[in-house]
């Protein structure tokens, strides 16, 4: 069976053995979710090969539940949470978020690949200090020193630079309005800042 962005999310819980229901049985521990059901896009522990999809291992917990919440709720409109994942939050009751998210947080972080050096360097340069003439104040002040994440505010390090600039991009045009100071940091972003910084995080 072949699997993409318009296949529906009955097909997904038939190809991974679990039969779809109104919310999965409280009795589902997220490491079994995780792999039955997430792993074939974010990858086994979390750790995705695939630059379409986040990496969620280390992430924080308080993040993965807002996030879920958010598909289930539609508050993150971009194509790709539309398509992956509004069906599968629609399926994930409490129990289920909380325990994936606990779940997520627990494995072991990964670092990504480094880049270009003259753009990791402008990328540190804008995560540890902002753009000060433009207003955009430092990454590092809400997603942590070492991008590690801080509550609601998602870990970065390590992450696929170009879902990270895809990021940036949805948050730019509208279609992911969940967060309203990362809209703002967006629109004042250009091009080659936003990806600097894509690239910089990656290899933390």
């Amino acid at each position: 069976m072949i699997l993409g962005p318009g296949t529906p999310v009955i097909a997904l819980f038939v190809a991974a053995g679990l039969i779809a229901t109104p919310a999965l049985a409280q009795s589902e521990d997220g490491a079994r979710i995780a792999m039955q059901i997430c792993s074939g896009c974010h990858g086994v522990g979390g750790r995705s090969e695939s630059p379409m999809f986040p990496k969620l291992n280390a992430q924080t917990p308080e993040y993965i539940e807002a996030q879920l919440k958010g598909f289930r709720e539609h508050a993150r409109g971009e194509n790709t949470a539309r398509d992956y994942m509004w069906g599968m939050a629609a399926l994930l009751d409490e129990a289920a978020v909380k325990s994936l998210a606990a779940y997520f947080s627990r494995q072991p972080a990964t670092r990504g690949a480094s880049g270009d050096a003259a753009l990791t360097a402008k990328g540190q340069e804008i995560f540890e200090h902002g753009v000060p003439d433009k207003g955009v104040p430092a990454c590092a002040t809400c997603h942590g020193a070492q991008g590690q994440g801080a509550g609601t505010f998602p870990r970065l390090a390590g992450q696929h630079k170009e879902y990270l600039f895809h990021q940036i991009e949805v948050f730019k045009n509208g279609t992911r309005g969940n967060a309203p100071v990362m809209s703002a940091v967006a629109h004042t972003l250009n091009d080659e800042q936003a990806k600097a910084v894509a690239v910089y995080l990656q290899s933390r």
